[in-house]
């Protein structure tokens, strides 16, 4: 695998003779539409949920959508945000979240390689830890993720939250 970085945060790999695109990117971004529409069209039920929130652009101004890009096309997403699905008395941040890949380009490690850009990216901008709140066993844990527990979400559930320290490479 190779990989590098450009102005605004897109990386470009070659995974099994294949190049993909990783993009860390804001409303405006050339892959921002695609995303939405990937989101809208995709299996699982919070995809609808992230595509309504980047069509409102309802990000603060750190906060990031992955893509991962390969074939020419949108391939899956991830988000950097403040806040998740915890209520607010839990003051964990940042997150890691609605983390997606398409079906037919699953077992390629493409979650794992947007997870590290969000990781970098957060390390960036001076964060220790970052969070995740899932329902999956085993996922996170590979990626260096230590479970905290088991919390109650802002619709009623409970998921797992997990943290994983990172290392600052850029404090502003």
């Amino acid at each position: 695998m190779r990989a590098m970085y450009d102005i605004g945060h897109i990386i470009k790999i070659q995974l099994l003779g294949d190049t993909m695109e990783i993009c860390l990117m804001t409303q405006g971004h050339r892959f921002w539409e695609e995303t939405i529409s990937l989101a809208e069209r995709c299996s699982w039920k919070a995809g609808p949920f992230l595509a309504e929130k980047m069509k409102r652009n309802d990000f603060t101004s750190q906060e990031r959508v992955c893509a991962v890009c390969a074939d020419g096309k949108v391939v899956g997403f991830c988000t950097f945000a403040e806040k998740d699905e915890l209520p607010d008395e839990n003051a964990f941040t940042p997150f890691i979240s609605f983390v997606f890949v398409d079906e037919q380009y699953r077992g390629k490690r493409l979650s794992e390689r947007m997870i590290r850009t969000v990781i970098q990216y957060a390390g960036e901008l001076g964060y220790k830890k970052i969070y995740v709140m899932s329902g999956e066993i085993g996922l996170y844990e590979k990626y260096g993720f230590t479970k905290l527990g088991d919390y109650k979400t802002i619709f009623g559930s409970v998921d797992q939250l997990f943290a994983k320290s990172i290392e600052c490479t850029f404090r502003r």
